[in-house]
């Protein structure tokens, strides 16, 4: 921790976030009252994220002469999502908390889509695509400067959520890599019921609506002031539901169960 010439103390986050289709690092600063995203490298590209996480670090280190000595956390977001970017995000913070001896944050993938629309006044409904006709979702509001969940994280159908959010009664952005895969889908279902409340829906811009370290960095700077904090040894991603691999041997097991005489 650094301390400005007033003699308020200075904390640095490093920020990673590879549970989607975009890898991201970020590098927030919060000086007293006062935070600022010191640097962010996002790409949505086509390479895997064990091509281009850690060099994309590396870059953002470089560019600004940052000492990974002097951080004082690195948050990662900590799911749900993609399993093989969740376990490849976890594996770098954690092996970075072991070597700094940095406490890591764990900051929920849908939190931290949500807040890339800090402010709105509408609902936020940040969506990921979890195949199988599944989506990781939520649903968020700003209450003054807070975020706050409506609808905790969860796997669900989308005309699950979307049925809930009828119900809901107010404006609704959604956001994330689900979108382009249910966009169809959400407007079949919510243009009529929205048209006849007087209620509107809509989809965040390109700038928005993906995973970025920058959220995930200025979210764990909240975490850190309530002591949401642990070490890197205890760190876990949380991946909201089996894996297909797990999926299949349950379902092997249960068969095998099932033919028991």
């Amino acid at each position: 921790m650094e301390r400005a010439g007033s003699g308020q103390e200075i904390k640095k986050v490093l920020a990673l976030d590879s549970s989607g289709l975009v890898a991201s690092v970020a590098i927030v600063e919060e000086n007293g009252p006062e935070s600022s995203l010191l640097a962010e490298y996002t790409v949505n590209y086509k390479k895997t994220h064990s091509q281009t996480l850690l060099p994309m670090l590396d870059e953002i280190v470089r560019m600004t002469e940052l000492d990974l000595e002097r951080i004082d956390a690195i948050a990662v977001a900590a799911g749900p999502g993609s399993f093989t970017g969740l376990r490849i995000g976890s594996a770098t913070a954690k092996g970075l908390g072991l070597a700094l001896d940095k406490p890591l944050v764990a900051v929920p993938t849908l939190d931290g889509l949500a807040y890339n629309l800090y402010g709105t006044q509408s609902l936020i409904c940040p969506l990921m695509d979890a195949r199988r006709d599944q989506v990781y979702t939520g649903v968020y509001e700003f209450r003054g400067n807070r975020l706050e969940r409506l609808e905790p994280p969860a796997a669900v159908d989308i005309r699950e959520i979307a049925e809930k959010l009828c119900g809901l009664g107010r404006d609704v952005i959604f956001l994330g890599d689900g979108v382009p895969v249910y966009r169809n889908r959400l407007e079949e279902i919510l243009t009529a019921e929205f048209q006849a409340a007087g209620r509107r829906y809509s989809f965040a811009p390109a700038h928005l609506n993906k995973q970025r370290a920058g959220a995930i960095g200025t979210l764990a700077l909240e975490y850190m002031r309530e002591g949401r904090v642990q070490t890197a040894a205890e760190h876990r991603p949380d991946y909201l539901r089996l894996s297909q691999a797990e999926r299949e041997r349950a379902a092997q097991e249960q068969a095998a169960e099932g033919q028991k005489p």
